[in-house]
């Protein structure tokens, strides 16, 4: 079988659904299953390049238009790459990856990973969306992450007969605690005081919600690490110093996989305090989730309460509130029993439903299943 992923970027560009898409096309490989990757490279000469074993072609990039890269040089590509090709698999939302694909495509069936809504772009939305649907008609099978997003999205509500949901999976073994490990975890938490920790690890982009737990960080006994960089970065750090909270709040910028491993074995709570739907499902949550963390999270109506079972991995609370988020927070420092008892039922979570194998299983037969429809 021979499949072909097509979205904007790729490894090394850092991001949920680019680590994803890796994921996807090494398991799959190791599967015996020829997955090759179309995406835009950051600059303007198109590379022909094998990373991890997967083959993968970056068209040369003009410009981006609101987070969208625009490549001429990605349709030729897409037209030459899907000769012979048994699937087309895009990862939406990529507007005119999706566009080529409708016009230009001619793998045998073509099957989206829906990740998200366009939630912050209303006029890129807006006018997308005719397109949108032309994409999901056309469309054999859809992969969702969570099945709160397949009620919850317009669009996909329209179509719940092609969905199935293929939850992100990672590789849960990777997160167990090792002695090294936790030599270097006591290690961390030593030079922070041996105070408990809370951890945030993310893109520091608008819908993460940091700013919310700035502001619970005045209501809360504990050292906040911050895992991330993006363009809320500066502001964010401003707001830690102008309400003093520099002693209690580090911002660690990017991370090595080695050292947010360390983190979440040193944290004592993982906390993502998003405040909208472009929070679509939240990888990160399984990370800590497979690494025993108990977990705080709000209600979104995407795959995040999906991931973060209320009472059970965790505590769910309302987005954009500041009270409810401390009191949740402190809820869990100050029940240690509670934090272990959810933090184990939070890892046998991750083992049972969030596995690479599970979702490459899965991802498998929803390509055999649009080969024989």
């Amino acid at each position: 079988m021979r499949v072909l992923h097509l979205y904007k970027d790729y490894a090394p560009v850092i991001g949920g659904i680019e680590n994803h898409i890796g994921e996807l096309a090494r398991g799959l490989r190791g599967c015996g299953i020829d997955a090759q990757v179309l995406v835009t490279s950051t600059g303007r000469a198109t590379e022909r390049l094998t990373l991890d074993g997967v083959p993968v072609t970056k068209a040369g990039r003009l410009l981006s238009v609101s987070s969208a890269p625009l490549s001429l040089a990605y349709y030729p590509l897409l037209y030459q790459l899907e000769r012979g090709v048994d699937i087309a698999h895009a990862h939406l939302p990529y507007p005119p990856g999706e566009l080529g694909q409708l016009f230009l495509g001619r793998s045998r069936r073509f099957v989206v990973s829906y990740h998200s809504d366009i939630v912050r772009q209303k006029l890129l939305g807006a006018l997308y969306s005719p397109f949108l649907w032309q994409v999901l008609r056309r469309a054999a099978l859809i992969s969702v992450a969570s099945p709160a997003y397949i009620q919850t999205s317009p669009f996909l509500s329209a179509f719940p007969e092609k969905c199935r949901v293929i939850p992100y999976g990672l590789e849960v073994d990777d997160y167990a605690a090792t002695p090294a490990l936790e030599k270097a975890a006591a290690a961390w938490r030593k030079s922070y005081g041996n105070r408990p920790l809370l951890l945030f690890v993310g893109k520091l982009r608008h819908y993460k919600g940091l700013h919310v737990l700035l502001d619970a960080m005045h209501q809360i006994d504990a050292h906040l690490l911050v895992i991330g960089s993006g363009m809320m970065e500066q502001p964010w750090k401003q707001k830690t110093a102008d309400e003093g909270l520099t002693a209690k709040v580090t911002f660690l910028g990017e991370a090595s996989d080695a050292d947010k491993l360390i983190a979440y074995h040193a944290a004592d709570l993982f906390v993502l305090p998003s405040t909208n739907r472009a929070e679509a499902f939240g990888i990160v949550l399984t990370e800590a989730m497979a690494a025993g963390l108990p977990l705080i999270s709000t209600e979104l109506g995407s795959g995040t309460s999906f991931i973060n079972r209320h009472e059970e991995t965790g505590l769910v609370v309302p987005p954009e509130d500041a009270p409810a988020l401390a009191a949740a927070i402190n809820r869990l420092l100050h029940d240690a029993p509670l934090r272990k008892q959810i933090g184990a039922a939070a890892q046998a979570r991750a083992r049972a439903v969030f596995s690479k194998e599970s979702m490459l299983t899965r991802m498998i037969a929803l390509y055999q299943e649009a080969l024989d429809t």
